[in-house]
């Protein structure tokens, strides 16, 4: 009988073949559990364990692999990488978590969402007014959903012709954190910036959604230096990506709603408008006509009246000039008298032997001054 194979090694050396063992079966590993023991050290290294009702596995990373804050209980999935360390003994490299369960993902989003609320990412007063309608639109959205088909058809159909720029995301999954992250940076970094960013999903489960609970997703719609409009799953669905939007519409039908107006509404309400306008107008005239009609008639009565008025003032001067008038004077027995074609006012003007002549109402006298008496 032959002894089986040995293998004599330090400890170094078995730690380093049995590492080499467990890279070469278990490249990378996901593991299910409930989050127990979890610690935080000097702000940038975290321990937890995950556990089951028989098994306990520890687990080893930093605070740039959470995807929020997490409490014990929770039922996490980790992928990592199995290693036993020279001195600290067996755990499990983190390379990414994620959350497993409704009752995990809604209670993450409950601390993720206590945390930013405190950091004020959701107060009212951060909001911007969307333009409307826009004439650029960016859409982040899953090209093969039918949130994208629905958007797509209403917006056309309500208001053509605007521009549509569209980056096609995961919308579920591990990955879809990162791409839509990326999607939202990307739009803010373009040269030509779309007026208003638009985000979308159709509806799903708890785990569906989220993406769009997560700090990433979240942080990059409140950074995003464009306007943004989200919309996530059904009405009742509120996501943390959602609150910290510019405007959240209930579902993509009415985030395209909201964009835009109805142009059969507004065709009608032109046309209303321009026979409301068009019949202001010719009451605007009418009145006009009316205004000037009673000008006129104002006018006219008043220039009769002042004719009348010139005309009394005119007889009345008339009658005063006929009556003062110096043949009038001489018909009553008055005479003037004129020396060298001058009229004469005063007995001082004439001397003895002078010529005059007489004039008077019915002819003339010429004859000689004989005496002179001053009275």
């Amino acid at each position: 009988m032959h002894d089986e194979p040995h293998v004599e090694l330090s400890v170094s050396e078995f730690v380093g073949l049995l590492n080499q063992n467990l890279e070469y079966s278990f490249s990378g590993v996901t593991i299910s559990g409930e989050l127990a023991n979890l610690r935080v050290s000097k702000n940038r290294w975290v321990y937890f364990d995950l556990k089951d009702d028989y098994s306990t596995v520890k687990f080893f990373g930093t605070i740039y692999n959470l995807p929020g804050p997490l409490e014990e209980g929770m039922m996490l999935r980790v992928k990592g990488q199995p290693k036993l360390h020279n001195l600290y003994g067996f755990s499990v490299n983190v390379q990414k978590i994620s959350l497993a369960g409704e009752g995990s993902i809604k209670r993450a989003a409950e601390l993720l969402k206590a945390q930013l609320l405190k950091e004020g990412l959701f107060d009212s007063g951060r909001k911007r007014t969307l333009p409307y309608p826009p004439q650029k639109i960016g859409l982040i959205a899953s090209e093969q959903s039918a949130a994208y088909a629905d958007f797509i058809k209403i917006i056309n159909a309500r208001f053509s012709g605007l521009e549509i720029y569209f980056i096609d995301v995961q919308v579920q999954g591990e990955p879809a954190p990162q791409q839509i992250t990326k999607a939202i940076e990307s739009f803010n970094e373009h040269s030509e910036m779309p007026e208003v960013l638009v985000v979308i999903r159709g509806g799903g489960s708890a785990e569906d959604l989220a993406a769009f609970n997560t700090e990433l997703v979240t942080r990059a719609v409140a950074a995003s230096r464009i306007p943004t409009l989200v919309a996530i799953g059904h009405e009742i669905d509120i996501s943390l990506a959602e609150l910290a939007a510019d405007c959240r519409a209930s579902t993509p039908s009415n985030a395209a709603e909201l964009l835009t107006p109805d142009k059969k509404h507004l065709i009608s309400n032109l046309a209303n408008y321009q026979s409301s306008l068009e019949s202001g107008l010719q009451n605007t005239l009418n009145n006009a006509q009316q205004k000037l009609a009673s000008k006129s008639d104002n006018l006219q009565s008043l220039l009769i009246t002042k004719f009348d008025q010139i005309k009394q003032v005119y007889i009345s001067k008339s009658d005063l000039l006929e009556a003062l008038s110096p043949h009038n004077i001489l018909q009553k027995g008055y005479a003037i008298i004129y020396k060298d074609n001058r009229p004469v006012s005063s007995v001082k003007k004439l001397r003895v032997d002078d010529k005059i002549n007489i004039v008077l109402g019915d002819g003339k006298v010429s004859t000689q001054v004989n005496a002179i008496e001053e009275i």
